[in-house]
């Protein structure tokens, strides 16, 4: 069973997931809070599998919650999935900067909401590249380049697959390699840029220009 943690300040939206959630014979919730502040005090006593964040809330939003929560477990942290109004929400992408593992837009169907928690509890990353696109548009660095993070031509080629939302097996197949190659390719970027999954990484290649928008 995969746990959830559900964070949001509104009570209809904490209600209609709990309910979507609980009806997935594989998931359960495991509590709710109303604000980012209580999050770490939650994440710590329940010890979940997911959170799902609200991005904006009144005291302490999921940007802060999330930097918080990922800093208290410093080992084998919950996966954070953002819920937000907006696709294009500045929001989001900070949050995605802070440690979020991907983002789920309120209006979601709730099989899209259920998948999505799956997608991050088995650790992958729930990218939009779209979006993350033309979000990371206005921070991106003009002139940065992957030799500033020691990647070799072809990690830079994968990491611009990853960007653009492609499976290690879609990437294997433009590439003509093996999966089991572009793993290692995968796993030598993660350690590279520092960070422990795909949307981390698609989100320093946009910070740092080595992926332009």
């Amino acid at each position: 069973m995969t746990s959830v943690l559900i964070v949001d300040d509104d009570l209809l939206v904490r209600t209609g997931l709990r309910a979507i959630l609980g009806a997935a014979p594989d998931l359960t919730v495991a509590g709710e809070a109303d604000d980012g502040s209580e999050v770490v005090e939650a994440a710590v006593r329940l010890r979940p599998d997911v959170v799902l964040m609200d991005v904006r809330m009144p005291r302490l939003d999921g940007i802060q919650a999330t930097r918080l929560l990922l800093a208290r477990f410093t080992a084998d942290p919950p996966r954070v999935l953002v819920v937000t109004t907006f696709a294009n929400d500045e929001y989001v992408y900070e949050a995605l900067q802070a440690g979020a593992s991907g983002f789920l837009l309120k209006r979601a169907r709730p099989e899209q909401i259920v998948e999505a928690v799956r997608v991050v509890a088995r650790g992958d990353s729930l990218l939009f590249p779209a979006a993350i696109k033309k979000l990371a548009a206005a921070y991106a660095r003009p002139d940065g380049g992957p030799a500033e993070a020691g990647l070799t031509a072809r990690e830079a080629e994968v990491l611009t697959l990853m960007a653009d939302g492609l499976s290690n097996v879609e990437i294997a197949g433009r590439l003509v390699l093996g999966v089991e190659t572009i793993k290692t390719h995968v796993r030598n970027v993660l350690a590279k840029l520092g960070v422990r999954d795909r949307t981390q990484a698609v989100v320093v290649a946009y910070r740092k220009g080595f992926v332009r928008p």
